[in-house]
């Protein structure tokens, strides 16, 4: 990283014109996946809350979270899991954010159905289901909780508008349209306030016990982008209004932002069946070209071989007849054909549950011609792969990337499938470092920044490798609710 300190990080005049002054135990900036449940969860707990949101309304995406069931699992099994979750991340996150997940997201999940339930949510409990891979490779040792919120197009976005209903219902004050735009600090540089700009004018919210930071990640701030993350610049990007407030106010509070590499999450879970989104049959790009060995690589990582302007996160995952009719591709189960067929935008199908419309972007073809035209990719190119690529399963050997000859299977019986995936910016997971605690850390780590609390993907060091790791299916919603429960209840009993 230059040394010179970028011209989004420095440090502006304060504010010191206020309209209107409130004082509250607790303030929470952002009413996301993290910030709801903490406003909520302080609030039960006996505080004063006021919960402030630039936007109009409550704002999250996915589906899935993860959390662990600690009396149910075993502690040694635990710790392991801990230990491959630090390693996913290139041996760069801090074990103790990651244990404070372990630790207290059983109780959180529990307090979050029950709330789920009285804001009618959408939501299944699902349990060890979705993490079967995992629960084996621990021998059957831990106890999963799985909310999926859905079915699609509902997601945690809607969820957290609902459970925002609900917690002001229980007294928080929400404020819409309200941008924190600065932290107050006293004398000593303790964080006491907040201050958030109304239609009128700046407002003053004095906070007794805390303010907590919840305002998600910088994907929308291109100059953050372009310093942290510059691989990703031909990315489009899933959300908006995210431009990195909260890490610009704590690091004018005197915090530090971690690190880099910061850690990228660049998922395409909709174009097809999810079943399809690893499975180590042929991969092209824009151009036709394979580009991968299709079993080493998983969906997640895709983005990092297709940086260049001409992919901008597209590739093709490619099926023929046969291996769409045995559903198998060497020992790996594939999903059917008429569970493919539901994300065939021109397939005449009667219902197509928990998906998106907009984005399914999967096509049959009873030709490669026909395909390729339909997918967009140079045909004679792309037909010059196939050929190769059914001469080495002819030959049942990869010389060109070295894939098990298992999975090399010729692609020529019709009909041929073709999944179009996009991989977009789902979020910049990297923030602020902080303690075990989610206190925010002095730049210098001589101590800690006082009343300043972080949480969710303006938190730091929960990761640290370059791409988000799917160890765990639903990691991210999982810490992120975990972190808002546990803090709202923390500082509500301070």
């Amino acid at each position: 990283m230059p040394n010179q300190e970028p011209e989004f990080l420095r440090k502006p005049n304060p504010i010191t014109e206020f309209i209107d002054e409130k004082e509250y135990d607790i303030v929470v900036i952002g009413a996301g996946s993290p910030g709801v449940p903490c406003a909520l969860s302080a609030a039960e707990h006996g505080a004063h809350v006021a919960l402030l949101q630039k936007e109009i309304a409550a704002s999250a995406c996915g589906n899935f979270a993860a959390g662990l069931d600690i009396e149910k699992s075993d502690p040694a099994e635990v710790q392991n899991l801990i230990s491959d979750l630090v390693a996913a991340s290139g041996h760069r996150a801090q074990r103790e954010v990651i244990e404070l997940w372990a630790r207290e997201s059983g109780e959180a999940f529990r307090w979050l159905a029950e709330k789920s339930d009285e804001a009618g949510c959408s939501y299944k409990q699902l349990g060890n289901e979705p993490q079967k891979t995992l629960y084996d490779k621990h021998n059957q040792k831990l106890e999963f909780l799985t909310l999926v919120y859905g079915p699609k197009p509902y997601n945690v976005g809607i969820a957290m508008t609902e459970l925002a209903q609900l917690a002001s219902k229980k007294g928080v004050d929400i404020f819409y349209s309200t941008p924190a735009e600065q932290l107050i600090q006293d004398e000593s540089g303790a964080v006491v306030g907040v201050a958030a700009k109304t239609k009128d004018g700046y407002v003053k919210f004095l906070a007794k016990k805390g303010v907590v930071v919840a305002t998600g990640d910088y994907q929308n701030d291109s100059d953050m982008v372009e310093y942290y993350l510059p691989d990703i610049k031909h990315f489009e990007t899933k959300k908006y209004g995210r431009t990195g407030d909260g890490h610009k106010m704590l690091v004018w509070a005197g915090g530090k932002i971690e690190n880099v590499t910061h850690t990228k999450m660049l998922h395409d879970f909709d174009s097809g069946h999810p079943g399809l989104m690893n499975a180590p049959t042929l991969r092209v790009n824009r151009a036709g070209r394979r580009i991968v060995n299709e079993e080493k690589v998983k969906m997640e990582y895709m983005n990092n071989y297709l940086f260049e302007k001409e992919d901008a996160g597209h590739y093709f995952e490619i099926f023929d007849g046969k291996v769409i009719k045995d559903a198998k591709l060497g020992d790996v189960n594939l999903p059917s054909y008429d569970e493919i067929k539901v994300y065939i935008a021109d397939a005449d199908v009667d219902e197509r549950p928990n998906i998106v419309k907009p984005l399914i972007n999967t096509f049959e073809a009873h030709s490669l011609e026909e395909l390729a035209e339909k997918l967009g990719i140079d045909s004679k190119t792309f037909l010059a792969t196939v050929k190769r690529y059914n001469e080495l399963a002819e030959k049942g050997e990869d010389v060109d990337f070295g894939k098990s000859p298992q999975y090399l299977s010729k692609i020529e019986n019709p009909p041929f499938i073709g999944v179009a995936r996009h991989v977009r910016l789902t979020m910049a997971c990297a923030g602020i470092e902080v303690n075990g605690e989610h206190q925010v850390l002095k730049s210098d780590h001589s101590g800690l920044i006082e009343g300043a609390y972080a949480i969710g993907n303006v938190s730091g060091r929960f990761y640290g490798s370059i791409d988000y790791p799917l160890d765990v299916l639903g990691l991210n919603l999982g810490h992120n609710f975990t972190e808002g429960y546990y803090l709202g209840k923390k500082l509500a009993q301070k």
